[in-house]
């Protein structure tokens, strides 16, 4: 994949939810929420303090993180959706 954020951006894989519940009943796709979980696929460079200096992001590629329920912006790359998201938007880093 060729796509590279820019500045405080995180393009993101959001991860599958489960098929059934703790019980064993199975949840149909209707009823499904999306997660607010996923893992961070593409990180920018960071954002820019008033003075220029460049501040590195908290997360790097790879992490599983949390995020709010609408964060980011779906977008398709690859036949794959993803989403695109400020830095902010991330609630945590999952250990």
């Amino acid at each position: 994949m060729a796509f590279k954020p820019l500045h405080d951006r995180v393009l993101v894989r959001r991860v599958q939810s489960e098929d059934k519940t703790k019980g064993g009943l199975i949840i149909p796709d209707s009823a499904k929420e999306k997660p607010a979980e996923g893992e961070v696929v593409a990180c920018g460079e960071g954002a820019r303090k008033d003075s220029g200096e460049l501040i590195a992001p908290s997360v790097k590629t790879g992490d599983r993180i949390l995020f709010g329920k609408w964060s980011g912006t779906e977008v398709t790359l690859d036949g794959e959706e993803l989403l695109i998201m400020k830095e902010s938007d991330i609630l945590g880093i999952m250990a």
